[in-house]
């Protein structure tokens, strides 16, 4: 089974512009997640896939594999089906580019899910993290899951899911964490399926996949690392590193 890692990696950012080209600790974001997904060990390769001449430049100066987008893309599935159309991979990693504190253990999990499926079953892999502030479960940046009796996706969304009805009911609710772990024939199929009203409503990619009936394993997991969406973030990613 080969597997891979891709990084989809945009310059421009709506809340943050060009955040993945931010030093942090003497490094840009972009090629400390680069250096951070190559040092777990777990693939066969990877590759920062970009539109942006300035992010493709940082990562093969410093000796890493980029590959320039030819398409314009809306989303990180889009561009790397694009990269990986013509290789001979089975399993296809999306690292997000702006949480360079990968943790190995989540990432091991998640391609485990395939390694433990000779049925091929499972189209899908990716993290939920438990969550118990009702202000981040109320936070539509914090995108919510919910699951099956055998931890596959029913859907996900911007809002509090589930609704709790019965204020007493007891109920652990779930925020998506966005590392997909795809085979390859899914990753193809959304890249040639429109989208449909319930992805382009909530602005939620995962939805694709299951209007067309793909089957998302989820994979519980505690390390929530830091994603750097702020100018704030970053002041935080800063100290953890040190």
């Amino acid at each position: 089974m080969k597997i891979i890692s891709m990084i989809p990696a945009r310059y421009a950012a709506s809340r943050f512009p060009a955040k993945l080209m931010q030093d942090l600790g003497g490094k840009t974001v972009i090629l400390r997640t680069y250096e951070a997904a190559v040092q777990t060990g777990l693939f066969d390769e990877v590759y920062v896939v970009t539109d942006s001449d300035i992010i493709y430049e940082e990562i093969s100066r410093n000796g890493g594999k980029a590959l320039m987008s030819i398409e314009e893309h809306e989303c990180g599935s889009d561009r790397i089906a694009e990269a990986v159309a013509d290789m001979d991979v089975d399993i296809v990693v999306n690292v997000q580019g702006d949480e360079p504190f990968i943790d190995r253990k989540s990432l091991q999990n998640v391609i485990d899910v395939f390694k433990d499926d000779p049925s091929k079953e499972i189209d899908l892999a990716s993290l939920m993290i438990p969550i118990n502030d009702q202000e981040e479960i109320e936070n539509p940046n914090a995108v919510k899951v919910i699951v099956d009796v055998r931890n596959f996706a029913l859907y996900f969304s911007r809002s509090p899911i589930p609704y709790r009805r019965d204020k007493e009911a007891s109920i652990q609710y779930y925020k998506h964490k966005g590392i997909y772990a795809f085979r390859k024939e899914a990753l193809m199929d959304f890249h040639r399926l429109p989208m449909q009203p319930l992805e382009a409503t909530e602005k939620i990619e995962a939805i694709r996949y299951l209007e067309y009936g793909k089957k998302i394993k989820m994979v519980e997991t505690n390390a929530s690392g830091i994603g750097i969406d702020t100018p704030e973030d970053l002041e935080k990613a800063k100290k953890e590193l040190k």
